[in-house]
This record gives structure tokens, sequence and C-alpha cells, in this order.
């Protein structure tokens, strides 16, 4: 059996062809000639459709989903995640001895792709490096801070020590990944991407890397999680919905991600496949530029300056999120495939505050507010979106856009790739932006996405609107410094109820995440909404 694993970029020859005039099917059925000379061969290869295109193989660059998804093929972390966002041992298991330290044990026989052995020291250089990585859009260092010593007990027992009680260890460090100490010294980006340094401990090997292409990957025989069945897996890297189902469909991939909502109904009608669903951890929201007097994209009707940055006034964020139907986006936009949101993180995830409700839809109460604000005849906006990130992303961005230029709010959208898009986003160049967020808590998601901007203590890395409160940063940092879970939760909770009231940001829907795949593999959900090769599993037929 082979089986394509596909990421969504512009460069894949797929998409090439389509762009030049080819039809599909012509592509495909070229294409599933040389995939069926593979199955000949009896190749076991694993190939699968993912949705977005990875920029690095360097594990501490940037923390963006897409690159994690290839990297967390080849690297592991101390911490897991299973498919419910429940932290779990991975490279280690912990303990905490007193409420300062946190004991971590290494699993013994772990070894790297060349063969040398996990130790200690290769654990206390990974959670080093990220503070010395420079010119990243957004890094690990937010990760890693917390940590102010490193104790080397012995080969398999490291010692991490906080200056204050921190209860998210864990799932901060199920984000860093764990190099070759050997490997990665003084190891460039290009070392990464070309394999040089991608030494991990993970279940495959890095054998090449074509950014907006392909990612090849083969086997590693000795993982200690045990043998895969997959001995090759490529991830084609391809950003658009038609081609990466069409590609699906011909037989071309054996499984996709991020199942596009127009080609559900078909494909769950087709006993070929199969369809597996959770609802997403992550939230997709607006972020205003809050800090600015002049932000981009905003103006007068007539394209000149306004007096005064009209999102720094509540008045007009809690009017433009009371434009929004977001009933409307979950059913129509979105098909059914997202829930509207309220809280910074989805139901599922720790934290999140039922008692928080989405704002109601009512577009008179908006105008009145409006007006009250000083903006009776409205303003207009440019709202910037990827459009090859998240599930519909430019179409839920021109629904958005249709809501505020009906309160008097005239709305143009700028949709572009991610590759495009998340440069121009951290370099500020928007005032009004879509993002999508996915956390294991909601103190931690408020950290990065609302916190004050602070980069000596990790906050607001994500926070493009420049939102600041320094009362919801003291909830955020109380919940984060206790290693009570159930006081960490409650403080998380009250955090996340201060950022909606101040609308911090404008929640619109929590995903409802799709993966589609040949009836003979299986796989499970994850809220994550990771694709990991090395979780599918073949499917016995009766």
């Amino acid at each position: 059996m082979k089986i394509l694993l596909c990421t969504g970029a512009a460069m894949h020859p797929l998409m090439q062809s389509v762009r030049h005039g080819v039809s599909v099917s012509r592509v495909l059925a070229g294409l599933f000639f040389s995939a069926a000379l593979a199955i000949n061969a009896g190749a076991a290869e694993l190939n699968i459709g993912l949705s977005a295109d990875v920029t690095t193989f360097d594990p501490h660059f940037v923390a963006a989903q897409p690159n994690l998804t290839a990297q967390k093929h080849v690297f592991d972390a101390l911490v897991s995640v299973d498919e419910r966002g429940r932290p779990v041992p991975g490279l280690a298991s912990w303990r905490t001895p007193d409420p300062l330290t946190w004991e971590f044990t290494l699993r013994k026989g772990v070894k790297f792709h060349d063969g040398s052995e996990l130790t200690t020291e290769d654990v206390a250089y990974s959670l080093e490096r990220p503070l010395a990585i420079t010119g990243s859009p957004g890094g690990y260092a937010a990760y890693v801070r917390p940590i102010v010593a490193r104790e080397i007990v012995d080969r398999y027992t490291i010692r991490l020590r906080t200056a204050a009680p921190y209860g998210a260890v864990p799932q901060d460090l199920s984000e860093v990944m764990i190099v070759s100490k050997k490997a990665a010294s003084h190891a460039t980006g290009e070392n990464f991407d070309s394999g040089k340094a991608a030494i991990g401990t993970g279940p495959y090997k890095l054998a090449r890397f074509s950014r907006g292409n392909r990612i090849e990957l083969v086997r590693h025989d000795e993982y200690w999680g045990g043998r895969l069945p997959w001995a090759k897996v490529t991830l084609h890297i391809l950003p658009s919905d038609p081609v990466r189902t069409a590609a699906l469909l011909s037989g071309q991939l054996d499984a996709i991600e991020h199942v596009p909502t127009a080609d559900l109904a078909r494909l769950r009608q087709n006993p070929a496949f199969r369809l597996e669903q959770a609802v997403s951890w992550r939230t997709i929201f607006l972020h205003l530029d809050q800090y600015r007097d002049q932000p981009p994209g905003v103006t007068d009707k007539a394209g000149k300056p306004l007096a005064r940055n009209p999102f720094k006034d509540i008045r007009v964020r809690r009017a433009m999120s009371k434009a929004i139907n977001r009933k409307a986006i979950a059913e129509r936009v979105m098909e059914g495939l997202a829930l509207p949101a309220a809280n910074v993180v989805s139901p599922s995830v720790f934290g999140h505050d039922p008692a928080v409700k989405p704002e109601p839809y009512d577009p008179e109460g908006a105008r009145k507010l409006l007006a009250e604000a000083g903006y009776p005849d409205g303003f207009a906006v440019t709202l910037a979106t990827p459009n090859n990130r998240y599930v519909n992303d430019e179409q839920v961005a021109q629904a958005v856009a249709q809501m505020f230029s009906r309160i008097g709010i005239a709305t143009r959208v700028e949709a572009m790739p991610l590759s495009a898009y998340f440069g121009k986003a951290r370099s500020r160049e928007f005032g009004l932006a879509l993002l999508g967020w996915g956390s294991l808590a909601a103190d931690l998601a408020l950290r990065s996405l609302a916190g004050t901007p602070n980069a000596e203590k990790g906050y607001g890395a994500w926070n493009w609107g420049g939102y600041a409160n320094p009362g919801l940063d003291q909830l955020i940092a109380q919940a984060l410094a206790t290693v009570d879970l159930g006081k960490r939760e409650a403080l998380a909770r009250s955090a996340s109820a201060l950022a909606a009231r101040e609308v911090a940001f404008i929640p619109l829907h929590y995903q409802i995440v799709t993966w589609a795949m040949k009836k003979s593999i299986a796989y499970t959900a994850r809220t994550d909404e990771f694709t990991f090769a090395h979780h599918f599993r073949p499917q016995q037929h009766p």
C-alpha cells in the first residue's frame, strides 16, 4: 500500500500544472501511474495531504503549527500531548519535589538517528538553544524563559528550577523539541533544512526537504515508540483545497487534513473513504490595533486619516463584535464545521469558561455604540487574512466584511498566502487581521495573544493588536504561578472572562477539524489538529 501525506503549498508540481491550464484529471492520471509502480514494487509508503507550507526544519526558530506538524515526525519533546490535548510522558516522565522544581527522568536507551544515545546533556542544550535564536518571527523563548536553572543529576535525570511557582512547565515543554547537541551546535537553518543537523529521536529521519513542494521521510527503525508500519512517508505541500481533495479521490493521496467544507458531503457518501472529526483547540478571531494613533488600513470613508484610532474605544470594539453573526458563519460559511466562539480557547481546552457566551448578533445595538463613540457614519477598514491556512479563512473574512459594512464600517478584504501573511502581520502592517490560535490552556493562549508585549517575560509574542491591560497580565501571572490545577483553572477562567469583557480581540468561532482517508487506514482525530504519519494505522477488512 502507498499512502501520501500532503501539506499544502504553492509550488507543488500539481499546483503548477493546474495554474498552466492542465486539467486536474490529466495531472492526477500521470501521478497515479507513478504511484501504481511504487505499489506494485511493494513499497510500504504513506502519503498524506497537509494544508499549509513548512518554512523551516529548525525546530526552535518559529512556533508555527505547519512547521511543527512536519518537525514532530523527526524530533520528540520531553512531554507529549494525547489526542485530547492532555500532557503525557514523551521522552521523559516528571515529578515536582517542590513548587519550584521539576525533575525529568529520561527513557533509557533512546537513540538519535545517528545511533548516539539521548542524554540529559542534549536536553539541557535544547532548553538553552531557543534563547540564543535571533531573527525569529515568533520563537520558543517564551516556553523556556521561566526555567532559571538546569541541573544535570546524571545521564538520565535533569532538574529544572523556576524563579517562582509555574504550573505550565509540562505544556510549555511539549512545544520544545529535543535536538542532538553534537549535531545542532553551531548549525544554521540551512543545515537543518538539508538534514545535516536535523538529527532527532523521532519516528522518522529527514531524507529531503523541498520547501513549497514536499518532505520525504524514512523510518527510524530504532525508534523508542516501536516499529511503525510505514517505511517511507512523503509530505506533499498542497495549499489548494480542490487540488488536495482531487488528489485523494484519484488515489494519489491516502489521507488529507483540513477537508474543505464543500467536499465533505461527497466524501462522506463515498464508501472508499472514511472521515474523522474533532472540535479543534483552535479559535479563529480578529486582532484590532489598539496601540497606534493611526493604524494601517483604517481611514474615513474618503480614505483620509482619522483624528484618532477608533479601536482604542471599547465601544467600537463591542460594536464590531455585535455586528458579527457567528451562528451564520458557523452554519453557512463553515457549513457546520464550527461553533460560535466567546473564549480564547475552545470548550475542550483547560481554562475555557463556559459562563462566557458568544456576543449576540445585534446590528442595531452596534450602530448605536458606534454613534456613541463618535462614528455615526462609520469609517473604513482593511481586513487582512490568510487564504490558505484555516478552514475557509478568506470566505470567513469576506462574510465578516459584509457584516461590518452593514453597520457603517466599510470593509475591504486583503487576502494572501500564509507565506506572505505572517511576515506582514508580525511587522505590524495590518490594523485589523484574522488569526487562528490553538493552545493547551487559556492562560498560555492569553499570555501570547493578549499579554502586554514584554520579551523578557515572554508575554505578547503574538499580540498583533498591542492590547495592554495590567489587570489581565496579573491574572495570567497568578494562574501560571500555581501548580494546583484547580486554582490555576479558576484564575485562567477569570482571565478569559476579563479578556472577553474588554474585547481584547474579537472571537469568531472554534473550528471543527476533519481528516479524510482511504478506508484501508485509520486515524484518531486530534483536538490539536496535528497530522502525524506515525499515528495512521492499517485497517483490517473483515
